[in-house]
């Protein structure tokens, strides 16, 4: 009469508290240490130890050295350990989202002039004080940023336009962009030390950026050339600007460097010869952001304050 083969001891899974007990003792580098991180008594650690590698079937430390060393199954083990304890976390800290009402995801539409080293700033905060958001950001140049929004393609909007906003929307300014009219070193209108009559630099091409937006694609803003290159891209401007095809208005964040370096020179015009203007924070009115959206409006609007 046969008999079926016998199956191997079921060795149940660790709990992540015993996981959390493996990552504080070799954090801590001691059974006493760890005990103190996690408000438990030294014998309550020692225990949860020994109960994991009996349920493993292999040791984690090895034995009769002064301080806990991992084995080489240990050192495999606390890998996964350290994983297993940032997922529990992200865990913990979404459904704490959830009972706040906090949004899963953020999305933002961000205008092409606005610093990308102060957005990054603001979302690397975001990112700790906030880990379980997942962040969308979309970059659209003028009334590209102000389409998305609309659409409900993106909560949050950040737009350099200066207009009568529609009715859906509830808009906030702060801060501010300077603008300046630059050119190549080699363009015409670098020469003139004093500005020439506007009817001779409008004779000279001015680039400028194409404006995707359904209800803003027929208003131009800062332009004064008869000849106007339209791009879609920041880079592409600047690189025809330092190439000398024409002349156009860019923020002074953008170009500082080229200024310096002299690739670049602010160039003198009779009209509109720059200057300042205020970023506006959008939102759809029927649609405010949650906590988090909230906390980086909040964090921009304080942050020339």
């Amino acid at each position: 009469m046969s008999t079926a083969p016998t199956a191997p001891p079921a060795h149940p899974t660790p709990t992540l508290e015993q996981l959390r007990v493996l990552t504080a003792v070799a954090d801590a580098g001691s059974f006493s240490g760890a005990a103190k991180r996690l408000g438990r008594s030294q014998p309550v650690v020692s225990y949860m130890v020994t109960t994991l590698e009996a349920q493993l079937g292999f040791s984690l430390f090895e034995r009769g050295k002064r301080k806990p060393v991992l084995t080489e199954h240990g050192a495999a083990i606390l890998a996964h350990a350290r994983r297993l304890c940032l997922l529990g976390d992200e865990l913990a800290a979404s459904a704490e989202n959830l009972r706040q009402g906090m949004e899963n995801e953020l999305t933002l539409a961000v205008d092409l002039f606005f610093p990308v080293e102060r957005l990054a700033a603001l979302l690397q905060e975001l990112s700790q004080r906030h880990p379980s958001v997942v962040v969308l950001v979309r970059s659209e140049p003028l009334g590209g940023v102000l389409d998305l929004v609309l659409r409900r393609e993106c909560c949050i909007g950040i737009s350099i336009l200066t207009i009568d906003w529609p009715d859906q929307i509830e808009p906030r300014e702060f801060g501010s962009v300077e603008f300046m009219p630059v050119a190549a070193p080699t363009h015409p209108l670098a020469a003139f030390k004093e500005a020439p009559p506007t009817s001779l630099s409008r004779e000279y091409v001015q680039l400028i950026l194409r404006d995707p937006g359904s209800l803003t694609k027929d208003v131009d803003y800062f332009v004064t050339g008869v000849r106007t290159w339209r791009v879609t891209d920041v880079g592409m401007k600047l690189a025809l600007l330092r190439a000398g095809v024409g002349w156009g208005y860019i923020p002074r964040h953008q170009v500082e460097v080229d200024l310096a370096r002299g690739s670049l020179v602010k160039i003198p015009l009779a009209i509109r010869p720059g200057g300042s203007s205020s970023y506006t924070l959008l939102h759809r009115v029927d649609a405010p952001p949650g906590p988090a959206g909230r906390w980086v409006m909040e964090r921009l609007v304080a942050w020339d304050q």
